[in-house]
């Protein structure tokens, strides 16, 4: 019986002591379990506040699609008018005919020409900035042009009397009426009127293309010397027209890379100016780059060469033009 009483006394303690400790071990769980829940949340929505919608990505410009179309036009318009594809046949043939060897970089302005003279290097460099410096020269020509145009006089108008002479008349003294209209031709020289020509002088005239000077500048090199022969020209019509004879001492004067050796070169004597030599000197330094190839056939290929690889770098330009647009 005691037992007995005892055993239901210490059972409530028990199960109150066990109570306690269940509680005490599950609270940090709880706890736990009570922040996981109220992060899990926060963290989503984080999450979400970061995300960016597709309206954020569609691009603002409002001009991109059409100047992107107008370079495409532009883009095709070129491509009919000319193939910048395979070479011209005058200047392929130029390349497999001759000892020239061509190095042309896409996206580069300068283009060289090399090949060997027995002992010697040589290196001719060009550049297409000498076509587009013409068709700037060209449209400002055109504009200054346009500033002289004017109206052709008016030929039924009645002869003027007074002293002062009328638009697109001479004055004739004091002969009565004093003045007599002049047509627009009469202003042009007659060597230059093309009714007064014969028919084979008009069609030469016709048949010549114009030509735009081009600068070439080339390199000598000999092996086993430290020095080295520059020479300036200009290519036109057929012709390698010497401008300037350099020798430098050293070899990498000739070709300078930085701007340390440009300043250097240029506190050395190069030479006198090459139309103050002897004619007979000026003679053989011509004979002497003719030897070399560096004659007339080139001085015709040349500018077919710079026009072709000028329109395909502006082809290149606006095929890169457009892709950066749409990109």
């Amino acid at each position: 019986m005691h037992s007995v009483r005892i055993l239901s006394r210490s059972l409530p303690r028990s199960i109150s002591s066990l109570a306690v400790r269940s509680f005490r071990f599950s609270k940090p769980e709880l706890c736990q379990l009570s922040l996981q829940q109220l992060w899990r949340p926060a963290i989503f929505s984080g999450y979400q506040s970061f995300s960016i919608s597709r309206a954020m990505l569609e691009k603002e410009g409002q001009v991109d699609q059409e100047l992107s179309a107008k370079f495409e036009s532009e883009l095709q318009l070129e491509k009919e008018t000319r193939d910048t594809k395979e070479l011209p046949p005058h200047v392929k043939n130029f390349l497999e005919t001759r000892s020239f060897t061509l190095h042309d970089t896409p996206g580069q302005e300068e283009f060289i020409l090399t090949r060997t003279f027995g002992d010697e290097k040589i290196r001719i460099t060009f550049n297409i900035t000498d076509l587009q410096a013409l068709n700037e020269e060209s449209d400002q020509y055109s504009e200054d042009k346009a500033l002289y145009d004017e109206e052709p006089a008016d030929l039924s108008t009645g002869s003027q009397s007074g002293g002062a002479q009328s638009k697109g008349t001479i004055n004739q003294g004091r002969s009565e009426g004093g003045n007599f209209n002049v047509a627009p031709e009469d202003s042009i020289a007659p060597a230059d009127r093309t009714e007064l020509m014969d028919d084979e002088s008009a069609a030469d005239n016709e048949d010549v293309e114009p030509s735009f000077p081009a600068r070439a500048n080339i390199t000598i090199e000999k092996a086993g010397i430290n020095g080295a022969l520059q020479i300036e020209t200009i290519a036109q019509d057929g012709v390698i027209a010497i401008e300037n004879v350099y020798y430098y001492p050293d070899t990498k004067l000739a070709d300078p890379n930085t701007a340390e050796a440009d300043w250097s070169r240029r506190a050395i004597y190069t030479g006198p100016q090459f139309g103050s030599l002897d004619e007979d000197l000026q003679v053989l330094l011509e004979r002497y780059l003719d030897e070399r190839g560096i004659n007339a056939e080139l001085a015709l290929w040349v500018p077919e060469y710079i026009d072709f690889k000028e329109q395909r770098e502006y082809i290149d330009w606006l095929s890169n033009m457009k892709s950066f647009i749409d990109a």
